[in-house]
């Protein structure tokens, strides 16, 4: 019989079952119901097994776990699933934002919260609340480890199944999990453990076969769009066809001849967004109101291709279809390939158009910048691969649509784009861009707004024993919520209580503060200034902060949108519009 206490070898037996199941990377928050985890935790990573890392506010580590996920996607394959283990109580509360996004995105995180046992629940014992179910409808599968447990076969059944739901092996619907383990004390192991070498990966649900693609009816004037995480299915999908791509810079398929920049700007116009006859859509375009009134109307054939599971993007409720997979009839295969075809110059029209009004919103270029201006810059520079950094992460709000608007498409095998879009929230993203880093063990650019930077400052926090993250995050610094100067509370008749309960101005001393965390620093004003900083080799955590003017944004954005809409409209009579 063995001298160590239940706790002790439920823990072990746990983490072992996890690396089995293919977990590599375990985030870990410090506390005490969790000791029994953080001593098996440290004992995997010193052995091989995977890789610890720890963080003192369990937000942050949630968000951390997020990117070391989908660090795995950007390699090429899926995101792989990463533990997050907490203690009891608020630990686990603060998790919540973090799984709710990986519920929404599909990315498979394993929670794996400690308790206290049922005897203690409901009686005002320390840090004891109700764990099980906390996390609403959000987990793709949860459950429970009471106090006691054995170890054996069924505790390594209970992880196998909650790893396939997270995978999404039996369902294609990857998500966040939710064990929940009660341990009694004594909750310090008797003897250090020693596991020996890396068990083997066992897939005791092996994934689902590829579906086979339904051939599309043939249809001309058809446009692809790519939300976030299409992938490049999207772009294949788009060049068999011939059709425009219309893909956010976080869909993984802004790439190829057949995508379209500023093609948000194109679809108010009548011989081009007022001539589309079907939509397919790949990912979640959830990102701009043009897409979001294309896929509303009730004119355009929408064909949703989404992976299996009960979730697709259909926010409108206008779908005509929803398939697993979808390939062009071979009549649009072959106009694709005439340059005559109708298909041919629908296409060549949409990319007309896209270079004038890419050309104009260039042409409006200003001293001092601008947020499109520093997204352009970004996407450039990541594009290059200055500073070492091809990958890049961007923040909700203005960020990721000033980039939407003016980021080049990028070659087939150009960097790689992401962001929380699962809920859009701004919140994580400092620490989804550490994970990022850590995961892909390269150099990661974030790009996010101040109030944005602010909402997660603190996890540019390392502890002096955890790894250090090449990560360059440069603040778009406006003093507020710049993008509601583009919505209607920023309309001039609301001016009055704009400032304080919209934008909500702030004076944060961001020097100081990356100081206090150990990041580097660098103010810009200028274009010159802002390419110097990019260029700059990308080496452990610094934080680059331009600084903007919003006053004018309202006007200034009206103004580019006419520049973009004239150019178009030039482009468009000199040339003989798609029949």
């Amino acid at each position: 019989m063995s001298a160590e206490s239940s706790a002790t070898l439920v823990a072990r037996e746990i983490v072992e079952a996890l690396v089995r199941a293919g977990v590599r990377h375990a985030v870990l928050s410090p506390g005490s119901r969790s000791a029994p985890f953080a001593y098996a935790l440290l004992a995997a990573h010193e052995a091989g097994w995977l890789r610890l890392h720890v963080r003192v506010d369990e937000r942050s580590a949630a968000f951390l776990a997020l990117g070391l996920s989908r660090s795995a996607a950007l390699r090429g394959g899926v995101p792989a699933p990463v533990a997050v283990v907490t203690t009891s109580g608020t630990a686990v509360a603060n998790l919540h934002p973090a799984f709710l996004e990986a519920a929404h995105a599909g990315v498979p995180l394993v929670v794996v919260s400690a308790d206290r046992p049922h005897e203690l629940r409901g009686t005002g014992a320390n840090q004891t609340t109700e764990q099980v179910g906390i996390f609403g409808a959000a987990p793709r599968w949860s459950g429970e480890v009471p106090a006691g447990a054995p170890t054996g076969p069924q505790l390594r059944a209970v992880v196998a199944r909650a790893l396939a739901a997270a995978t999404g092996a039996r369902t294609a619907d990857p998500g966040p999990v939710h064990l929940n383990v009660a341990f009694r004390e004594p909750l310090v192991p008797a003897a250090p453990w020693e596991p020996g070498p890396p068990p083997p990966v066992h897939a005791l649900v092996p994934p689902l076969a590829e579906p086979a693609p339904v051939v599309l009816p043939p249809r001309a004037r058809t446009v692809v769009v790519a939300g976030d995480g299409a992938g490049p299915g999207a772009v294949a999908l788009a060049e068999a066809g011939g059709w425009p791509l219309l893909a956010e810079p976080t869909s993984g398929a802004r790439c190829g001849p057949h995508s379209v920049g500023p093609y948000r700007l194109l679809l108010g116009e009548p011989a081009l967004g007022g001539r589309v006859e079907r939509v397919l859509v790949l990912g979640r375009p959830t990102l701009s109101r043009p897409v979001s009134a294309l896929l509303a109307r009730p004119d355009v054939e929408v064909v949703v291709v989404a992976a299996r599971g009960a979730r697709w993007t259909d926010v409108a409720g206008t779908a005509s279809a929803v398939v697993l997979a979808a390939a062009p009839a071979a009549q649009d295969v072959a106009a694709a390939a005439d340059p005559t075809s109708e298909n041919a110059r629908w296409l060549a029209a949409w990319q007309r158009a896209g270079r004038a009004a890419a050309g104009a919103l260039t042409a409006r270029a200003s001293d001092p910048l601008d947020g499109l201006q520093v997204a352009r810059a970004v996407a450039a520079a990541t594009a290059h691969g200055d500073g070492g950094a091809r990958l890049l992460v961007v923040g909700s709000s203005m960020a990721v649509r000033d980039l939407d608007l003016v980021a080049e498409p990028w070659p087939v095998d150009g960097p790689r784009a992401m962001a929380n879009r699962g809920l859009a929230g701004i919140d994580g993203t400092v620490a989804t861009a550490t994970g990022l880093a850590l995961g892909a063990g390269a150099p990661v650019r974030a790009v996010m707004g101040d109030l944005t930077f602010l909402h997660d400052a603190g996890s540019l926090l390392r502890g002096a024993l955890e790894a250090e993250a090449d990560l360059q995050v440069v603040v778009v610094n406006d003093g507020g919520g710049a993008i509601f100067s583009t919505l209607e509370p920023g309309a001039p008749e609301h001016a009055a209580p704009f400032e304080r309960v919209f934008a909500t101005p702030q004076h944060a001393d961001l020097a100081a503060l990356a100081a206090g965390y150990g990041a580097a620093f660098t103010r810009v004003r200028t274009p010159a200034e802002l390419a110097v900083a990019l260029e700059a080799p990308v080496r452990g955590r610094s934080v680059v902060e331009v600084l903007l003017d919003r006053r004018d944004l309202r006007a200034a954005r009206e103004r580019a949108g006419r520049a973009a809409a004239e150019a178009v409209a030039a482009v468009a009579d000199s040339q003989e519009p798609p029949r």
